[in-house]
């Protein structure tokens, strides 16, 4: 099978509605990065030092080196950063969800007991604040079960909630198939939670950020005042309360780190964003937790038989009437690249209308005459297919008078002996009479216009009888 694994529709054209508690338009997800004592750093086993996020230009790992510069700004985070921070959220009341490293958590006792009493939510940043891009397969899950393991024994309970930032492919999957997440965060491909299978699995996915993030103090083009952070957090802020305000209610992360945003003149940006935010009403701050139960409860995951994961026998069962007579077309499609994106209407009309614009002009020619009359013989004598007899009722041609039936017959035999195939029309976008009024106006075309807006109607045909289907729209 011919697959494309990405998936470019997500929630499609028309997102849920996020219902959030007390009618809020916006859920605000304030994330903390624990990363402090679980970076790069040969003391650690590692090969060489930290060269990620943090005040120094143009920083370069250190092969077999401990780099002091930078091993000191990673402490300022945990010394003094997570502190103020600490102060900050608790002073305001406001819920936290930490992404913690388990080696920093494990070296950072007093700040988890700090966590714990304010009623943070902790959820595991992986094992070691490393990349896994390179990591066989094998390795990785066996990082992933030991960050649970570590992080259940200094925390006191399991995570439910994971996030590694520095990922691999493998990662999304790999920690779905452990079973022990109710979130996982590495995604950054939307506004709003959703469900992604996972063999078995539906597995929840809150979409994480690196924009509404002050890593972009530390990268360029970035930040460099506390100013332009506030104004960032508040422009996305006011364009999610709008687009909540016509009844598409959103969510807002902001990804945050003790020795970044925990420099005072950062955070005065982030203070200043926090202030403006709760001066609004329809705002809901949340624990990625939070936000994962009120998903899971308002909008469980929908199971369907996707196009994209069907054989080609099943695929053609399921396609191969949507173009009248033609279970070529639906034969021929199943061999695209097909994707999540076709699981839904518009995707498998595509696919399918693709195959029937590339046909030669004497296939599609044979598309088009295997469409009955209108209100014709074949209607007269119930022999048409479910599809037509369906569409065909729904404008009232199997109720006609005597003139009314009269006349469709006198223009389907001027019609077919003008250009050598039947009248088409999609009945669905019609009343009797625009049909009528179709008629007249189309047999004065000559015969390649009039083959043309014939294959069109072809396809908006396919595309009603598809949405007739148990397909997303």
């Amino acid at each position: 099978m011919n697959r494309y694994p990405r998936d470019l529709r997500g929630h499609g054209p028309t997102p849920p509605d996020a219902a959030w508690p007390g009618g809020a338009r916006v859920a605000i997800s304030l994330v903390l990065n624990y990363e402090e004592g679980g970076e790069n750093c040969i003391l650690h086993g590692d090969a060489a030092s930290e060269a990620f996020l943090s005040d120094i230009n143009g920083a370069g790992m250190w092969p077999g080196q401990r780099h002091w510069n930078m091993e000191s700004i990673y402490e300022y985070g945990a010394r003094a950063g997570f502190w103020r921070l600490h102060r900050l959220f608790t002073g305001m009341g406001l819920p936290v969800t930490i992404f913690g490293v388990a080696t920093a958590l494990a070296r950072n006792p007093e700040q988890v007991a700090a966590m714990v009493s304010a009623g943070w939510e902790i959820a595991s940043h992986g094992l070691k604040w490393v990349e896994h891009k390179d990591m066989p397969e094998a390795e990785e899950r066996a990082a992933i079960a030991e960050a649970i393991a570590l992080h259940t024994e200094v925390v006191g309970t399991p995570p439910r909630g994971w996030y590694t930032g520095r990922c691999s492919a493998n990662t999304v999957r790999l920690t779905a198939e452990t079973g022990q997440f109710d979130w996982i965060s590495d995604t950054y491909d939307d506004d709003l939670p959703y469900w992604k299978r996972i063999g078995d699995r539906d597995q929840l996915v809150i979409p994480y950020t690196l924009e509404a993030n002050d890593m972009r103090f530390a990268t360029a083009p970035g930040y460099i005042e506390g100013e332009q952070f506030f104004t960032y957090l508040r422009d996305s802020f006011d364009t999610l309360m709008a687009e909540g305000q016509a009844g598409g209610a959103k969510m807002f992360s902001i990804g945050l780190h003790n020795r970044l945003i925990g420099r005072p003149g950062k955070m005065a940006g982030l203070k200043r964003f926090l202030d403006y935010a709760r001066g609004h009403e329809g705002v809901w701050f949340a624990t990625r937790g939070e936000i994962a139960a009120h998903w899971a409860a308002t909008h469980p995951p929908r199971r369907f038989e996707r196009p994209s994961e069907m054989d080609r026998a099943r695929f053609i069962a399921a396609f191969g009437s949507i173009y009248e007579h033609s279970p070529w077309i639906a034969e021929r499609a199943w061999a695209l690249e097909l994707g999540p994106a076709h699981d839904c209407v518009e995707g498998v009309a595509n696919a399918l209308a693709r195959i029937f614009r590339r046909a030669s002009p004497e296939e599609r020619l044979g598309v088009l005459s295997a469409h009955p009359d209108l209100a014709g013989k074949l209607a007269q004598a119930r022999r048409l297919t479910a599809e037509s007899t369906a569409e065909q009722a729904s404008a009232g041609l199997d109720a006609l008078s005597d003139a009314e039936r009269a006349e469709f017959q006198r223009l389907n035999a001027d019609y077919v002996a003008k250009f050598g195939f039947p009248f088409i029309i999609a009945v669905k976008d019609h009343t009797k009479a625009s049909i009528l009024a179709a008629f007249h106006r189309r047999i004065g075309h000559d015969r390649d216009t009039e083959f043309t807006e014939a294959c069109r109607q072809v396809e908006r045909i396919a595309w009603h009888r598809l949405s007739a289907m148990d397909l997303p729209r």
